[in-house]
């Protein structure tokens, strides 16, 4: 154990010197001459000596209390909140002073990255956290200064990109730079009311420091709202919002910080997971909708489906599926489906895949042994609801898709997060854990409006997404994707759920949607897009409002050549032109098929193996020749 100097005096004035790790004074001294004390006035430092009697020989013992550094679990928080701090500033200057989000080499950046990692060398050896080795612990805790700063930051200033830097519009710099602030020095300050109370667990009133939490977002919400006219028109989200999400960061960084937290109550971390499962079975679960605020489409409770990995195998390799159902969008087709098929509004009989990607069979799916996450439909909103319902006239429907899924995920994140922090070994790592994020049909539909949440907020940055089957197509017409989005992100309430730089009703469209969101993938090699579909697909194409087969497959064509070498995005396009084939990584005659030389289990295993090799399978086959009025691919495809 290293240990640090301090002055004997608490406090550090101004004219103090420092040597080292130790703080000197200048002041009066006493000298002990002959057994009798008298005050000298010196330049030296503050100490008591005594002189042998025969001798002159002053011999300085010096009464600077030379403690040891702060322990472990009380360097953890307070060096996490410093470099929260510091980053955060450093990520608002490069704004500020360079209208440019911040490289990766950003000085200020490194250096309070790299004081948080020498402080918790100097303070923490092996087991002095939890279980937690001090390499482990470091990678933890540098980890989370450096995501939930980032976080915070793409939140204010539209992704890693920067992309709703307003650079020609003083006004909205001024708001952006505010409300970055604000949040920032909200998360410091509560975490110093929270420092103070966990520190004297004993004397630790949770009631009081929920006030002075509540009072420090009152006053951030007030400088904000005297800066910004309208939030929400530049980054979606309007200032409550905004706070809300900086205060479950602050509950998730308190949960990293400390290895006890009661008697607070967080809305993250192990304190907070709400089920157990046996590893390696399917079990329901039903969400508690008061606390998290979810709700199906016919009044019910949300429930989902997790398989926990099974015993042996990591639990942080996840699998998530949202299931599909189509969508209904007007009173006469939503209250259709409530009558003649009353199980789309509901999520308590859903039950999830079992073949091809999903197969919990080794043999027929690498992702076989990972932990799995099945999210039904019961919303008809392609997971984009934000919490309304939706007046229809005689139908009054709850919109919730958006809401469900973070709220599930949640659950799982804390579970996930107490059983790797209970186990020997590195904890729960955001960062570390690998997910594959995607669903079928409408569920396709909901990759796309969520995927940048699981990166950008959940945090878990190496997530691959798999749309399969929903393309979300603009027919070029006011009734199809481009127009209901336009209508139903506002009704549904879904804006706020959508990604900072795209929340327009443009950004329903698919091909607009990677257009937006491409700047911000491959930050690591795991982040990207790996689209799936069939192109003769009869319920997709009618979902999408394409009355016409040959404009739906010439549309796709088009998009492809559009957009395949866009940063992160890629394709596998199977090649069935006679039959019409919706969904195709759950059938196992095309998920063990092959395009352009290429297996599409092996395809989509690569993506996990060696996600940087990803190159596009997409074949020009026989639509030509089998389906009046398609046209060959306007870019070269394989034959």
């Amino acid at each position: 154990m290293r240990h640090r100097c301090h002055s004997k005096k608490a406090s550090t004035p101004r004219n103090a010197t420092k040597l080292g790790q130790c703080a000197f004074h200048q002041t009066d001294y006493i000298f002990l001459i002959q057994g009798a004390a008298a005050p000298v006035h010196t330049h030296g430092y503050e100490m008591m000596s005594t002189f042998p009697t025969p001798l002159f020989l002053v011999l300085f013992s010096t009464l600077w209390a030379c403690s040891t550094p702060p322990d472990c679990p009380t360097a953890v928080p307070e060096a996490l909140r410093t470099c929260l701090t510091e980053v955060s500033t450093a990520l608002r200057q490069c704004y500020s002073q360079t209208g440019q989000p911040c490289e990766e080499s950003e000085p200020a950046v490194l250096t309070a990255l790299q004081t948080l990692d020498d402080q918790l060398t100097e303070s923490c050896e092996d087991g002095a956290f939890g279980t937690f080795t001090q390499s482990d612990l470091i990678g933890r805790i540098h980890n989370a200064c450096e995501s939930q700063a980032s976080s915070l930051a793409w939140r204010s200033f539209g992704g890693p990109q920067g992309a709703v830097w307003p650079s020609d519009n003083p006004e909205h710099q001024t708001c952006l730079l505010s409300a970055h602030e604000s949040a920032a020095t909200l998360m410091s300050d509560s975490m110093t009311r929270i420092a103070e109370c966990l520190g004297t667990p004993d004397d630790c009133d949770a009631g009081a420091v929920s006030s002075a939490r509540t009072e420090l977002a009152q006053q951030a919400s007030q400088t904000i709202g005297g800066a910004c006219e309208n939030m929400a028109n530049l980054i979606a989200v309007d200032r409550t919002q905004y706070l809300d999400r900086a205060a479950h960061q602050i509950d998730c960084i308190t949960a990293t910080a400390y290895t006890q937290t009661e008697p607070l109550s967080l809305s993250c971390g192990p304190s907070n997971a709400e089920f157990d499962a046996p590893r390696g079975e399917w079990t329901q679960i039903v969400v508690d909708g008061e606390k998290w605020g979810t709700l199906c489409g016919d009044g019910s409770d949300y429930a989902f489906q997790i398989r926990l990995a099974p015993e042996g195998e990591p639990l942080d390799n996840v699998l998530i599926g949202l299931q599909g159902g189509g969508v209904c969008v007007f009173e006469e087709d939503c209250s259709g489906k409530l009558d003649s098929n009353p199980g789309l509004f509901t999520a308590m009989d859903d039950l999830p895949y079992s073949v091809g990607i999903a197969s919990d069979d080794p043999e027929e799916s690498p992702f076989a042994n990972w932990t799995k996450v099945y999210l039904p439909y019961c919303n008809q909103d392609v997971f984009a609801g934000g919490g309304v319902v939706e007046d229809l006239g005689e139908v009054q429907l709850p919109r919730y898709g958006a809401v469900n899924i973070r709220a599930a995920m949640q659950m799982v994140r804390d579970v996930l997060w107490k059983k790797l922090d209970a186990e020997e070994g590195r904890g729960f790592r955001p960062d570390e854990l690998r997910a594959f994020f995607g669903g079928w049909s409408a569920g396709a539909y909901g990759t796309l409006y969520n995927y940048h949440w699981f990166v950008d907020d959940l945090q878990w940055s190496r997530t691959t997404a798999f749309p399969d089957a929903g393309l979300a197509l603009h027919n070029g017409s006011p009734l199809g994707v481009l127009g209901l989005g336009l209508l139903k992100i506002p009704a549904w309430g879904a804006q706020p759920h959508l990604p900072p730089y795209c929340f327009g009703g443009e950004c329903a469209v698919g091909p607009t949607l990677y257009e937006a969101i491409s700047p911000r993938l491959k930050r690591v090699p795991e982040q990207q897009f790996l689209i799936l579909t069939n192109p003769k697909d009869y319920t997709q194409q009618y979902d999408a409002y394409f009355d016409d087969e040959a404009l739906w497959i010439n549309t796709m064509r088009q998009s492809y050549c559009d957009t395949r070498d866009l940063n992160g995005i890629s394709y596998y396009f199977t090649s069935v032109s006679t039959e019409s084939i919706h969904v195709v990584s759950v059938r196992e005659e095309l998920w063990n098929g092959s395009v352009d030389g290429e297996v599409m289990k092996d395809w989509m295993w690569r993506g996990y193996t060696d996600p940087d090799s990803i190159v596009s399978r997409v074949e020009e086959a026989d639509f030509v020749a089998n389906i009046e009025g398609v046209q060959p691919y306007p870019c070269e495809v394989a034959p």
